[in-house]
C-alpha cells in the first residue's frame, strides 16, 4: 500500500535525460511544499526536454556550472542532435564564461547560438563561438565586444601577477574571437580595445553570427540538427 505523500514511478518506458530532470524535481516539490519551484524553472524545464538551453543573465559560477551540466546531460543523452544555446546576457565572468565554453568544446553534439536582446562581452563571445553555420541573430539584437577587464589591487608583486594574468587572458579571447570570426588577430585586438557595438546585421557582416532570422520557422529544430 502506498503511503500518504509518498511519490510513485509507473514504468512507461525509456525516458530521456530532461524527462527524468523534470520528475526528479516534481518530486523534490512535492516534498518540500508547493513555493520550492517557480514559474521559471518549469519553463526551463520544459525548453531542456526540447533541447534548449537559456542564458539570461550575468555569467557567473553558478549559471556555468548549470549550463555546463545541462549540456552534458543532453550529450549523454543524444550525441547526435544539436544543443540550442538561446543568450540574452550582458556578459561576466571570463573564467566561467570559458566553463559554458570549453564545455561546448568538449561535447560531441553542435551547439547552435541564438542571441536575443543583449550579447555583450562573455554573451558576445559564447554566441559566436556556436556551431560555424549555426550562429543566429535575432533582428533587433546588440552585441558588445571589448576586451577582459579586471580589477588590480594589493601588493606590488600581486598587482604584477593580476596584470600578466590580464594580458594571457586578452591575448586568449583575441585569438579565439579571431578564430570564430575570420577576422584577424590584429583587428579583433585592435577592435575590443574600446567597447564596440553592433546591430544583428553588423555582426552578421563582422562574423559573430551565420545568420539573422526574424521568426522562429527560420531556425532548424534542434531535434531535426544533425548537421549544417
Amino acid at each position: 500500500m502506498r503511503r500518504q505523500g509518498e511519490v510513485t514511478q509507473q514504468d512507461t518506458g525509456p525516458r530521456s535525460t530532461a524527462d527524468r530532470l523534470v520528475e526528479d524535481r516534481r518530486a523534490l516539490q512535492m516534498r518540500s511544499g508547493p513555493s520550492s519551484m517557480t514559474l521559471s524553472d518549469s519553463v526551463y524545464e520544459r525548453l531542456l526536454q526540447q533541447r534548449i538551453v537559456v542564458l539570461g543573465q550575468q555569467v557567473d559560477d553558478e549559471i556555468a556550472n548549470r549550463i555546463a551540466a545541462q549540456m552534458l546531460l543532453l550529450a549523454a543523452e543524444d550525441a547526435e542532435s544539436d544543443i540550442s544555446l538561446y543568450i540574452n546576457s550582458p556578459g561576466g565572468s571570463v573564467t566561467a564564461g570559458m566553463a559554458i565554453f570549453d564545455t561546448m568544446e568538449f561535447i560531441p553534439c553542435d551547439v547552435s547560438t541564438t542571441a536575443m536582446g543583449l550579447a555583450a562581452s562573455m554573451g558576445q563571445f559564447l554566441l559566436s563561438a556556436g556551431t560555424p553555420g549555426k550562429r543566429y541573430a535575432l533582428p533587433h539584437t546588440q552585441i558588445l565586444m571589448h576586451q577582459p577587464s579586471a580589477g588590480v589591487g594589493g601588493s606590488e608583486s600581486d598587482i604584477r601577477i593580476q596584470a600578466e594574468l590580464f594580458r594571457r587572458h586578452k591575448e586568449e579571447m583575441a585569438a579565439l574571437i579571431a578564430g570564430h570570426t575570420g577576422q584577424t588577430v590584429e583587428k579583433i585586438t585592435q577592435d575590443f580595445d574600446r567597447d564596440r557595438w553592433f546591430s544583428a546585421q553588423e555582426a552578421l557582416e563582422y562574423g559573430f553570427v551565420d545568420h539573422v532570422v526574424s521568426r522562429a520557422g527560420d531556425l532548424p529544430h534542434p531535434s531535426e540538427n544533425g548537421s549544417s
